[in-house]
């Protein structure tokens, strides 16, 4: 089965855009319609859209809920969301809205036990964001004292649906995919792993695609800079990712 293609939408006060790295100084602006920019991915195929709500992510205040939940109303694809999910309700709310998953960030590293309540209600997804060997919080803005190995020995006993990870040095740079990384958390879980950051290219989603370690291979890559920078569309990526089926 073909890979899930995650074209991402990163919101902040409103609008659609990138962060060089996670850094918030370093901000493109790709448009201030996130609901015209989902549709040009919906309308090239994609059946999921990758939002994080960056505001949320660094303060805990759901900003930009408003923005979501038009995004939700206005697609016919699932959308999963991150940043500021760190309590049942901050996820309820979201699954109220109609948001398919949501991810986990700070919330699973400082209380690993509210992925077992969010799986009650809805389907959970865990953010693994590490700068260097350690992984990181509040927006990318905190060091956690969790290594990789360290994290996923506490959060597998949870059994989140997907983990999802990010090399923040890789991301927003266009330098390729941390394979690497990704290597190690295939051979440290049996869970569902997505690849995010650093996309530039096909070939870059041909190698994620042939990535496997002990049995484990992704089940799917969020892009964002990519598509804006026009390195490639939606529908590429996905006819990419089928014909390697």
């Amino acid at each position: 089965m073909a890979l899930t293609f995650f074209p991402a939408i990163d919101l902040r006060g409103g609008n659609c855009v990138r962060l060089f790295r996670g850094d918030y100084e370093q901000e493109t602006v790709y448009g201030e319609d996130p609901v015209s920019q989902s549709k040009i991915f919906e309308d090239a195929g994609a059946r999921w859209i990758h939002i994080v709500d960056l505001d949320a992510a660094k303060t805990g205040n759901p900003t930009n809920r408003a923005t979501i939940s038009s995004l939700v109303e206005n697609l016919n694809l699932f959308v999963q969301v991150g940043g500021g999910v760190r309590s049942l309700d901050d996820a309820l709310s979201l699954f109220d809205l109609g948001v398919k998953r949501v991810v986990l960030g700070t919330a699973a590293i400082e209380n690993p036990g509210l992925i077992a309540e969010i799986k009650k209600c809805g389907s959970v997804a865990v953010s693994l964001d590490c700068r260097g060997k350690m992984l990181a919080t509040r927006g990318w803005t905190e060091e956690s004292s969790f290594n990789i190995k360290k994290a996923l020995e506490i959060l597998d006993l949870q059994e989140p649906d997907a983990y999802i990870y990010t090399q923040i040095e890789k991301d927003g740079t266009l330098n390729g995919p941390d394979f690497d990384g990704l290597r190690e958390v295939l051979g440290l879980t049996k869970g569902e792993v997505i690849a995010s950051g650093g996309v530039s290219q096909l070939s870059d989603l041909k190698a994620l695609d042939d990535l496997k370690v002990k049995n484990n291979s992704l089940s799917g890559i969020i892009v964002g800079r990519a598509l804006y920078e026009g390195l490639f569309d939606v529908s590429e990526a996905i006819r990419c990712l089928s014909d390697r089926e």
